[in-house]
């Protein structure tokens, strides 16, 4: 990738546009799964580019919106009760709701709550405050593992006492085959996430896509990128085909990243995991394994409470499995805003709620 306006190139884009209501001949439903990805297509209008019979739905691939409520309180609780304790998180975490209250609040009312811009930061706190206690909330995707297992291995060498993670990893494919297991699915094919995949490779999605006959293909996050993906996408519903393409072939490659891999299966073990707006999804999750245990701010703070019942007032899990669009919660826009938000979808830099707010809160 050179310069960022080649993909973002106007005639290009209704090029793509042309193409796709040429190639199209009866309804379609797919879904992107990366929330970075529901950004761009809201952003610069993607969805209303497309022919009337193709209807994009938004994913769970935001990791902040899927990170349980349970957790976020168990963050603060962590927080705010132990006065030793330097909490490290990316800022995105700050505003996502707990039962009560979010981490900004708990900071505001005394908490020692930092944002950081890499695990390897919160290491470096512990390393330089060796009468504090330093825990990291890592979150995320199979995209941040690396560095969260890096850390902890940094930690780990370095025989540090003081650091933590409380961990809430999530796994993608889980995700998919609980999406396209649902009764409810309407889910004809998916973009599948570029940066995820740039770690753990395009292989992983082959049996998903042959098990449940649909067309997966690998997309990068700018205009041209989905618009390729769509595109590619349709070709394959058209002919009947449910293959695994790669679009954001300048970044991914079939194998992905196998020094990250590699790093990843030395410290985590694949767990059960509960996703916000989701529930239980078996082998969906990260956790340290038993070499690192020692660095498990559950063992050290006590384990996360039983999953905690959503709000009523937010339809965060409709939002999450693509069964409505944001502005169709009635609460979008009037109970719920940025300022003011019921849940993660409408705080998060992913969130679809927050992209409809900003972008489209007109609908």
């Amino acid at each position: 990738m050179k310069y960022q306006d080649e993909y973002r190139e106007k005639d290009s884009v209704q090029a793509y546009a042309h193409a796709l209501s040429k190639i199209t001949t009866q309804p379609w439903k797919i879904m992107e799964v990366c929330g970075g990805q529901t950004h761009s297509i809201v952003k610069y209008g993607i969805d209303e580019l497309l022919p009337p019979q193709i209807e994009l739905l938004h994913g769970p691939g935001c990791p902040v919106c899927v990170t349980p409520i349970e957790y976020i309180d168990k963050a603060i609780s962590i927080a705010k009760n132990n006065p030793k304790v330097i909490f490290c998180s990316f800022g995105d975490m700050l505003r996502v709701p707990g039962t009560d209250e979010d981490l900004y609040a708990a900071k505001a009312k005394g908490a020692d709550v930092r944002v950081v811009y890499s695990p390897l930061d919160a290491v470096d706190i512990a390393r330089k405050n060796p009468n504090r206690e330093v825990v990291f909330f890592a979150v995320g995707f199979e995209t941040t593992a690396p560095a969260n297992a890096m850390a902890v291995d940094q930690a780990y060498k370095e025989k540090l006492k003081n650091f933590s993670l409380l961990v809430s990893h999530v796994l993608v494919p889980p995700a998919l085959e609980a999406l396209l297991g649902s009764p409810s699915n309407s889910i004809q094919g998916f973009l599948a996430a570029g940066h995820v995949c740039t770690i753990m490779g395009t292989n992983e999605y082959l049996p998903i896509s042959e098990k449940y006959k649909v067309p997966i293909v690998v997309t990068g996050f700018e205009p041209l990128d989905i618009l390729q993906g769509v595109y590619m996408l349709i070709q394959q519903l058209e002919e009947g085909r449910h293959n695994v393409e790669n679009q954001y072939e300048r970044c991914v490659k079939s194998q992905g990243n196998l020094p990250a891999q590699n790093k990843i299966r030395q410290v985590f073990q694949v767990i059960p995991r509960t996703w916000r707006g989701l529930g239980e999804i078996p082998q969906s999750g990260f956790r340290l394994n038993s070499l690192y245990e020692k660095y498990d701010a559950e063992n050290k703070f006590g384990p996360v409470a039983n999953p905690i019942k959503e709000n009523s007032l937010c339809h965060i899990g409709e939002v999450l499995q693509g069964q409505i669009k944001p502005h169709q919660c009635p609460s979008f826009g009037k109970l719920c805003t940025p300022e003011n938000p019921l849940g993660a979808t409408m705080v998060s830099n992913e969130g679809a709620c927050a992209a409809y707010f900003h972008y489209r809160s007109h609908s």
